[in-house]
């Protein structure tokens, strides 16, 4: 019981901390209470695979959203913009 109340406030504080996706307070709230059960039945192997999968998953978007790449961690190359035709001053 407890641990369904802690996985519903802390749910709570993330749906409001994380805006856009559409997920409100008492939505997160419920996704606390299913997260702290789906967690009470996982194993500790599937529980580091989560966990260093989401990991993963977290730098790879941080790095696209940087604009790096994310096999090498170099700057990707930008794209110019198309040229547009000017007309000649007579």
């Amino acid at each position: 019981m407890i641990g369904k109340i802690i996985g519903a406030y802390a749910g709570d504080k993330l749906a409001k901390k994380v805006d856009g996706f559409g997920i409100g307070g008492a939505g997160g709230a419920a996704l606390g209470v299913v997260a702290a059960s789906v967690l009470r039945r996982m194993s500790l192997p599937a529980m580091l695979a989560v966990g260093a999968g989401s990991y993963v998953a977290k730098k790879m978007f941080d790095r696209s959203q940087r604009g790096e790449s994310v096999v090498t961690g170099e700057p990707l190359p930008q794209k110019t913009p198309p040229r547009t035709k000017t007309r000649a001053a007579a």
